[in-house]
């Protein structure tokens, strides 16, 4: 049985400069400040490995039933995109590629967040019942509102 092939983006305009929305992206330290799952475990074991930000930067965690445990590595970034390879280990093992795309606007700065991959096994199954879209979607635009808010607020443009 082959693989199911997912997409899931949201975009949201921040009024910053797309350097100063990069500097939130690029250091997972910073990430604390804005993720969706942030919250989902108040015991979240962190790990940060490897270059304090950009390419090579790693992030690690393991915590209750609803956040898992994985790994994060930034692979790329330019002006406009930061790759991101992530990787669950539990509740199930997968890997998907992330991307944060920067097009800026004026004054403003679109960011476009995108995670793809393949389901597989236990996965795909339980994504014919659960589509991608709508298990990830709604953290996607939770957590672009929330970075929106915390590159604002820090008044950098």
């Amino acid at each position: 049985m082959a693989p199911r092939p997912y997409s899931v983006s949201r975009s949201i305009q921040i009024d910053a400069a797309a350097d100063h929305v990069l500097s939130s992206l690029v250091d997972f330290r910073e990430w604390r400040h804005w993720s969706p799952w942030e919250g989902m475990d108040p015991d979240l074991r962190r790990t940060y490995s490897g270059p304090g930000s950009g390419a090579g930067a790693q992030y690690s965690w393991t915590g209750n039933r609803k956040a898992g445990a994985g790994t994060m590595t930034i692979t790329e970034v330019d002006a406009a995109r930061v790759e991101i390879v992530l990787a669950f280990t539990k509740p199930m093992k997968s890997q998907s590629l992330t991307v944060f795309a920067l097009v800026p606007t004026g004054e403003a700065t679109v960011v476009t967040w995108t995670m793809s991959g393949a389901n597989s096994g236990l996965a795909k199954i339980f994504s014919s019942l659960v589509p991608m879209d709508r298990l990830v979607g709604g953290d996607f635009e939770k957590g672009l509102v929330a970075l929106k808010s915390h590159v604002e607020k820090s008044g950098a443009r």
